[in-house]
């Protein structure tokens, strides 16, 4: 169900407090545990560290931010790779094969280079 529009949105009077008369380039970054604050029009610029459970990710606001929430810019879970070891070796090759071919690459350069001097 969603906010009952008499009942308005859910802004932290806390955070408003530390935001105004203040310059967003010149304020660092702001902490808060607040997730369900409502991003305003007046955080525009800030940098928030929002609380994701273990430590504080900061969230840049933005305009395509109004009117979000802030805890939707720091995720909670981290994401693990599936595939297990066979996914390590095909990504152990495939770095493998990067390697290879900025090696190729700076080899070519110093030849170009070389024979350019002849």
């Amino acid at each position: 169900m969603t906010r009952s529009i008499k009942k308005g949105i859910y802004v932290d009077e806390k955070l408003l407090k530390k935001i105004a008369g203040k310059n967003p380039l010149q304020t660092p970054t702001i902490k808060t545990w607040k997730r369900a604050s409502v991003i305003s029009p007046e955080m525009l610029g800030f940098t928030f560290g929002v609380h994701n459970g273990k430590t504080h990710i900061d969230v840049l606001v933005t305009e395509d931010m109004v009117g979000h929430r802030l805890g939707e810019f720091s995720g909670t879970k981290k994401f693990t790779k599936h595939g297990g070891k066979m996914q390590k070796e095909l990504e152990q090759k495939k770095q493998e094969a990067e390697i290879a071919a900025v090696k190729g690459a700076i080899a070519a350069a110093a030849d170009a280079k070389s024979s350019k001097k002849l």
